[in-house]
């Protein structure tokens, strides 16, 4: 049920013809109280969507009742008849929920530069808003999907309160805050600032730690919605663990759903003397070309680690470096070590462990191999 498995929750997915393939494309979940506290994360491009910019300040004062999400369209540099549709949608779904605009977050996503009809857009958000159920969660996960195969849906919980959660993203999945389009639910009675922190703390370690192939959406967008209908008033810190837990889980399956790839990868950074330095250099190997297309092809090219570790301002000696792929343990103290034709590509699951002998510290960032089928899908894209 995602974000239908929390009390206080309903949601509904509806086709409002925005999509030429007729597919489901408007999805609305709405926060039935008694809280009405959320918070939100915003993608730092600085070219944002209309519904990003109505969005930020919709969520700045901490009270939130409804969010309404659209694909078939990104609204993004559509002029001013963009804002004036993300505007409209926003008073409609407070008219018809008994919210005001301002406590709505809209959210679109789909093709950049294309207008899409209004009229269709707010004739869905009707047929949604008729469609309201606690049931209706699976549905809005399906209404939100672009070039996703899957919908994305997870559930955590903890000691008498529920978080559950939906999101769309299969490319540009490249994010400063957030990734692509997340919606999180929780019963639990939690105060404005404190879920603020909690979504905070949870995307720096998931969302912000997914970098598919080093683009940046301008619609990126994750928002968490409070109702208090548990009754149950956590500790920050277990609550905040199981936000953590949802974001991860749903963060894996936007990896997972990457356009065209065949392999999933994780690279771990250890030893590192900072944690930003550990984050850097995964990042540096998740946007480096030459390795994820030896990937794709089960080429076990260790040099293409070292070279993009190599481009970081990472402190490390490059003489001391370990890298291991798969648990094979290639690179030992900047050397060859273990003969790479050990390692098997076949898995979808590909791990690749860096130790900068630097320090203590360390992170992962996960990405995907480059295939010929994301250049496909991402050559005819707009046709």
């Amino acid at each position: 049920m995602s974000v239908t498995a929390a009390q206080g929750f309903r949601a509904a997915g509806v086709t409002a013809g925005l999509k030429a393939s007729g597919r489901p494309d408007l999805a609305l979940v709405v926060n039935d109280g008694p809280l009405d506290a959320g918070a939100a994360v915003y993608t730092s491009n600085r070219c944002k969507a209309h519904p990003v910019l109505w969005s930020e300040r919709a969520s700045a004062d901490g009270h939130l009742k409804a969010v309404v999400l659209n694909s078939g369209g990104a609204n993004c540099f559509t002029g001013p008849q963009g804002f004036q549709t993300t505007h409209a949608t926003a008073e409609l779904v407070g008219d018809l929920t008994g919210a005001g605009a301002a406590d709505v977050v809209v959210c679109s996503t789909g093709l950049i530069g294309v207008e899409f009809s209004r009229e269709k857009l707010l004739a869905g958000v009707r047929a949604a808003s008729a469609g309201l159920s606690t049931e209706g969660g699976t549905a809005a996960a399906t209404a939100i999907m672009t070039t996703d195969t899957v919908s994305k849906q997870a559930i955590a919980s903890g000691e008498g309160f529920v978080v559950g959660g939906m999101a769309k993203g299969a490319g540009m999945l490249a994010p400063g805050l957030a990734t692509m389009l997340v919606v999180l639910t929780t019963d639990a009675v939690v105060e404005a600032a404190d879920l603020d922190r909690a979504l905070r703390a949870a995307t720096r370690t998931t969302f912000d730690r997914v970098d598919s192939d080093g683009c940046m959406s301008t619609n990126d967008t994750v928002v968490l919605l409070a109702s208090g209908a548990s009754g149950t008033t956590p500790d920050p810190a277990a609550f905040a663990e199981v936000v953590r837990r949802v974001c991860g889980d749903l963060a894996r399956m936007l990896v997972a759903d990457a356009e065209g790839a065949d392999h999933d990868i994780a690279i771990e950074v250890v030893g590192a003397a900072s944690e930003d330095e550990a984050v850097e250099v995964g990042r540096s190997v998740a946007r480096n070309n030459l390795f994820k297309a030896a990937v794709y092809g089960k080429d076990p090219n260790w040099g293409r680690v070292m070279a993009a570790v190599g481009t970081t301002s990472a402190r490390f000696d490059p003489q001391t470096l370990d890298v291991s792929l798969n648990g094979i343990a290639v690179c030992v103290d900047g050397a060859p070590h273990a003969d790479p034709a050990l390692v098997d590509l076949g898995p979808r699951e590909v791990r690749v462990r860096i130790d900068l002998k630097a320090g203590t510290e360390t992170a992962t960032v996960w990405t995907n191999d480059l295939t010929h089928a994301y250049v496909h899908e991402n050559s005819a894209y707009s046709t």
